[in-house]
């Protein structure tokens, strides 16, 4: 059910915020967040995850990242599958968790299904411009190859998730060869979430000017550095989310990547549309009674990137 668990009113808020969702981004997202954070500060403060905060990755101040151990080891002795998660912040704001709640929300519940989370900061625009994002997501993933078992997880095993401009990064390190990084064979999937896939400074775009900080001022370049034009260039399994109301065209730019993975390819990879859902609210509900969109997922890692190989229960699957 959409919105499971949550108030006839606060369901009512996200959906009236929904249909207004690009008049003023700003006071929209406050509206989903007001709605959750009660929700996930409840839920965190009861649960038994420990989540070891603020691990440096790389030399910048930026370079941290959060990771969420799973309350169980495998029965196998070999480690859990690991969740990735690069968060969004239109290039320029955002943190990998807002008052411990907000993003942490998504590994927490990815760490109740068995897995081990794992949550990446990152260098944000002006400083860091393109192809600098991917560049961080390709560092983290390189640390997290290279130390996770100590967490409990299995770094053969990696699931690698992006939502909105985190979403681009990933698709950047997974597929642009500008990013001067092969992406790590460790990355066995990717789930790209309300993702910024296409570089633009259309009009009515109302992140133009955040793009323009992070790609730059030539707009003739946007069409190559745009983590569209690469859909379906590689095998690796992926999955495609989008929200009813979107940022303005991210949803389109989603349904590209999944055309031109479909004709690259011969076969269309997974593609959801979360109906009633908007840009934030779309990540905001993991670890409710809603699971609709995590379960996917689930089925998703086990179906099509084989990340239980310790023969954990299918259950996720339902």
């Amino acid at each position: 059910m959409r919105f499971a668990g949550l108030s006839a009113a606060d369901r009512a808020r996200l959906d009236a915020v929904g249909k207004v969702w690009n008049d003023d981004l700003g006071a929209s997202r406050q509206v989903v967040l007001d709605v959750y954070r009660l929700h996930h500060k409840e839920k965190a403060a009861s649960d038994s995850i420990v989540v070891h905060r603020d691990i440096a990755y790389g030399a910048d101040p930026a370079h941290r990242l959060d990771v969420f151990e799973s309350s169980s080891r495998c029965a196998s002795g070999r480690g859990r599958p690991v969740v990735v998660f690069v968060h969004g912040g239109a290039f320029t704001r955002g943190s990998k968790s807002s008052d411990g709640l907000i993003y942490d929300n998504v590994l927490r519940w990815f760490s109740r299904q068995g897995l081990v989370g794992v949550n990446v900061e990152y260098r944000l625009a002006p400083g860091a411009q393109y192809p600098e994002g991917a560049r961080d997501v390709a560092a983290a993933i390189d640390w997290i190859a290279a130390n996770i078992e100590r967490f409990g997880g299995a770094p053969r095993s990696i699931l690698l998730i992006g939502h909105s401009a985190g979403g681009c990064h990933v698709a950047s390190y997974l597929y642009d060869p500008n990013v001067g990084r092969l992406p790590s064979k460790d990355v066995k999937g990717a789930v790209l979430i309300s993702a910024r896939l296409r570089a633009d400074s259309l009009p009515d775009n109302p992140n133009a000017n955040n793009v323009r900080q992070y790609f730059g001022d030539d707009e003739a370049a946007y069409e190559a550095v745009s983590p569209v034009i690469h859909g379906g260039s590689t095998r690796l399994p992926v999955l495609v989310a989008v929200a009813e109301f979107e940022n303005r065209y991210i949803d389109a730019y989603g349904a590209e990547f999944v055309q031109r993975h479909a004709m690259r390819t011969g076969k269309a990879p997974r593609f959801v549309q979360m109906s009633r859902h908007n840009h934030t609210s779309i990540v905001a509900h993991f670890d409710t009674h809603e699971e609709e969109l995590g379960h996917e997922i689930m089925r998703f890692a086990i179906d099509e990137c084989g990340l239980f190989p310790c023969g954990l229960s299918c259950q996720k699957r339902k």
